[in-house]
Parts: structure tokens; C-alpha cells; sequence
């Protein structure tokens, strides 16, 4: 069946149509005009459209049916875990005990969502091996973010000449962003020809004025580093802090804790780790953990449980302060909750072995027709790369990802890590059946050997085929004609 044409609401508007009809008013009118001056009141009505129920609901059915989404599509990407989330963890988050509560509740009538909170952050610790836990970040890079404040806040008051951080060359984005913005000089560590942090250069970029080394382990390329215990040794020995960024902690959750391979702090990703949408501009979550001797830094307020029971701890003058209105994004803190309370521990590893297998499968069945450059036991996540097959036959990391979408796969991160040219970053997570696995090598064996000018115009088969980057880079359009 042809789709329907999905319109602008303006464009459907129709003069005298009505979704809701409001009830005769039953409280005193306003003037406006006598309780507001002239040049506060808006000259005319708002052109608003005029619509029927129907109309707005069929608007965003189909709006709704054209976009890829993890219920619907696989999403292969790499970097940005896209796994599907149960459902019941949506539900519980949306029970009246959770959703119809206002923050400014006396805290005796919230205790149950406070004794939930507190638990989130115990489980946190233990998954982290780090004892205390702030849950008021936002997202994964606020909880980045707020980790260097807080090293930051640490070490104006310890050592203020310490401003340097060092990250790899392969670091997420926004680690060399979070440490700017927390105030720090930014120091890049190369990598090894086998993807791993070089020591030696590392050792070369530390100093007296080293405040953290960011490290992402697993890495980028997928892989965990066998020297981080001996990472961490010298960065202490440097007098420095060990920021490990959370965002790969799918692959190893419940089997290795940053904590005990010598992280002083860490953030995790709700959404790639647990359970939580991911996109859309949020609403998210990215918890921080740190050890002890930076407990009084964490942003509060913080769930303490007492003799009387539950409260909120506004910390001391050490802390950074409130990074988040309130106390965060709560209905995600419900959902990663629901999501631990189901698996246990036991399941929690599970999870984590199921990611790598899964990553670990389709990696042995691509490599043949994409070569993976550091294959050495990939984690979660591998990176494969065009880089001869674009040579050979002009097909590119970007026609791949394109071809992909014809097939109902979308498209993988591309072009990072830029450590490895015309790069495509997989990650399968462990919720995806062994029969899409077959189904995604069968469709990258087609795709490699089509023809590269059939490949430079994909997709064909969705609503909208290949825009002209340049063109919509140079004149975009910004509104509807």
C-alpha cells in the first residue's frame, strides 16, 4: 500500500475543525487589555492550525511509522549503543507511585522512591568497585563532564597547578570537550599499532601538572586493554587522577569493575549500559562514581539512608554543587532499577557475555570481505574498514552504511575511530537473535559486491533517497514553502 503523504500540521489545517471543544468558562474573565500594556499584547491571533482529532493523530502515526527505531529496525552502530529496552522497565517507570510525585514532596511522603534511589546508587558502586555515587547527571557526557569538575574542584584545592588532561588519540568526542569546558589543556596520548594506549608516549605526556587521564577501556576499536592496572600505576605515580569513561561498560559489567583495575572516578550511560531510551534530546541519566577521597566532591543532593529513614544529603561546602534541577531524571533511574532488579547479578554478567559474542560472531564472518584492522578480541564492538575496497572498487565506509538501509539495517558509525581509515564501528549488543546476525553478514556480502555507481545513490528504497550534502550544507531550506 502507497504511504500517505505526511504533511505539515499548517497544511492540513482546515478552518472551524476542532480536536477539543473547552467547557463555557466558569470563572471571571480577564481584560488583558486593562491588565497588560499595549506593548505586551500580541497585535493579532496566532495563525494556529485548525484540526481535528483524527488529523492530529493520523499526522503522527505516520510521522511515527517512517522513523528507524530499535523496536522496529536493527541498529548495528558502535559507540552509541542502540539496544532494545523491555518494556516493563517503560511501565514501572510510568506507575502513579513514580510519575504523579512533585519534587518539592516532604521527603517523608517520598520515602519509597528515595529508598529506590538509594539502592540504584549502591548497585551502581558495586557494578563501578567504586563506593560513592552521584545520580544527577543528565546524560553520559554531563556525567563526564561533572567528573572533571569534580577532579577539578579536587585539585584547586590540593594542587592547583595541575590543568592538564590526557586522553588517547581514539577518545570519545567528548572527552577532549568535557575537559575543556571543566578548564583544563588538553594533552593527546598516541595509540599503539595494535590500538591500544602507548606507553611510552603516555609516559612522556605525564607530568606535575597532570590532573586526569581519560581512558575509554573497553576502547573505541572494541578493545580492553591488558595494561590498564599498569596505566593506572603511572598515572598515580604521576600524582594524577584515572577518569575511565563508562561509555563501553556493556562488555564487561559484572566480570571487571574500573574500580579495581584502578580507576578514581567514572560515569556510566543509562541507555548503553541498562535501560533507558537513547536519543531525542533526552531525558537521560549518566550516574558518576568515585572513590572515597572524592566523595565530599559529588554534586548533591544524594540519597543518605538514616535511622528515621530516607534522605536527601546536600553535601558540604567541597561539593561542586547542583548540576540538574531537582534531583535528575528519576523515571530513568526507575527504569535502570527495574532493569537490575530483573537480571541480578548473574544476569548482568550474562548480558555482558552475550554483547561480546555477539560482536565476536559477526566480526569472524565479515572479515573475510571486510577487513578488520585490530582483530585481536574484539569486546562489544569491532571496526572494519573500505579502505581497500574503496581503492579496488570505489565503494566507501559511506556507500556501505547507505546500502545497509535498503535492507531495513540501519546504518553503523562510520568514520570513527579516525584512527582507522574509512572505518565502520559495529556493535551488535545482546539483544539482537542469531538469525539478524546471518541476516546483516548475508546483506554486507551483497552490498561489497554491487556496483559502486548502484551504491552511490542509496538508498533507494526508503521515503527519502540520498540528499545532496553539499548543496543542503550551502542553501538550506529552514522552512516550509
Amino acid at each position: 500500500m502507497k504511504d500517505f503523504p505526511v504533511q505539515l500540521l499548517s497544511e492540513t489545517s482546515h478552518a472551524g475543525a476542532r480536536a477539543l471543544r473547552f467547557p463555557k468558562l466558569d470563572v471571571p474573565a480577564v481584560d488583558f487589555a486593562q491588565k497588560f500594556p499595549a506593548n505586551q499584547l500580541a497585535e493579532s491571533t496566532p495563525r494556529l492550525p485548525e484540526l481535528a482529532e483524527i488529523d492530529v493523530v493520523r499526522h503522527f502515526v505516520n510521522l511515527s511509522s517512517k522513523n528507524y527505531n530499535v523496536d522496529a529496525n536493527f541498529y548495528p552502530l558502535g559507540s552509541c549503543t542502540m539496544k532494545y529496552n523491555p518494556k516493563c522497565c517503560d511501565k514501572w517507570s510510568t506507575m502513579e507511585g513514580f510519575c504523579d510525585l512533585h519534587p518539592y514532596q516532604p521527603e517523608s511522603t517520598v520515602q519509597g522512591v528515595l529508598e529506590l534511589l538509594y539502592k540504584v546508587q549502591q548497585w551502581t558502586a558495586e557494578i563501578a568497585g567504586l563506593p560513592n555515587v552521584s545520580l544527577q547527571a543528565a546524560a553520559g557526557a554531563h556525567g563526564e563532564f561533572n567528573s572533571l569538575e569534580v577532579a577539578a574542584k579536587y585539585f584547586r584545592e590540593h594542587d592547583p597547578d595541575r590543568k592538564e588532561v590526557v586522553t588517547p588519540d581514539a577518545a570519545h568526542g567528548t572527552n577532549p570537550a568535557s575537559a575543556a569546558m571543566a578548564g583544563f589543556k588538553l594533552v593527546v596520548c598516541k595509540s599503539s599499532p595494535e590500538g591500544l594506549v602507548d606507553l611510552d608516549d603516555l609516559q612522556s605526556k605525564l607530568s606535575d601538572k597532570t590532573a586526569v587521564f581519560m581512558i575509554t577501556n573497553p576502547n573505541t576499536l572494541g578493545l580492553f586493554d591488558p595494561n590498564i592496572s599498569k596505566i593506572a600505576k603511572m598515572v598515580h605515580d604521576a600524582g594524577a587522577l584515572v577518569y575511565v569513561d563508562g561509555a563501553n561498560m556493556n562488555a564487561i559489567m559484572g566480570i571487571a569493575r574500573p574500580g579495581d583495575f584502578g580507576a578514581d572516578m567514572m560515569h556510566f550511560n543509562t541507555h548503553k549500559t541498562f535501560a533507558a531510551p537513547h536519543g531525542g534530546g533526552g531525558p537521560g541519566a549518566g550516574p558518576i562514581a568515585v572513590a572515597d577521597f572524592l566523595k565530599d566532591y559529588l554534586p548533591h543532593p544524594r540519597v543518605i539512608k538514616t535511622d528515621d529513614g530516607y534522605k536527601l544529603d546536600f553535601g558540604n561546602e567541597h561539593s561542586i554543587g547542583k548540576v540538574r534541577m531537582f534531583f535528575g531524571s528519576v523515571g530513568v533511574l526507575v527504569r535502570m532499577y527495574g532493569y537490575i532488579r530483573v537480571l541480578g547479578a548473574d544476569g548482568i554478567r550474562k548480558t555482558a557475555q552475550r554483547a561480546v559474542l555477539a560482536a565476536n560472531y559477526l566480526a569472524a564472518r565479515v572479515k573475510d570481505f571486510l577487513p578488520i584492522p585490530h582483530p585481536e578480541h574484539p569486546m562489544h564492538e569491532f571496526v572494519a574498514s573500505a579502505e581497500s575496497l574503496k581503492k579496488e572498487k570505489g565503494i566507501s565506509a559511506m556507500e556501505i552504511a547507505k546500502g545497509l538501509l535498503d535492507f531495513g539495517i540501519h546504518a553503523p558509525t562510520i568514520y570513527f575511530p579516525m584512527i582507522v581509515h574509512e572505518s565502520l564501528m559495529f556493535e551488535p549488543t545482546e539483544t539482537e537473535p542469531l538469525a539478524m546476525l546471518d541476516y546483516t553478514v548475508e546483506s554486507l556480502k551483497k552490498i561489497v559486491e554491487m556496483d559502486s555507481e548502484y551504491l552511490h545513490h542509496a538508498p533507494h528504497t526508503t521515503a527519502i533517497s540520498r540528499p545532496d550534502e553539499v548543496t543542503a550544507a550551502k542553501k538550506p531550506v529552514l522552512k516550509s514553502e
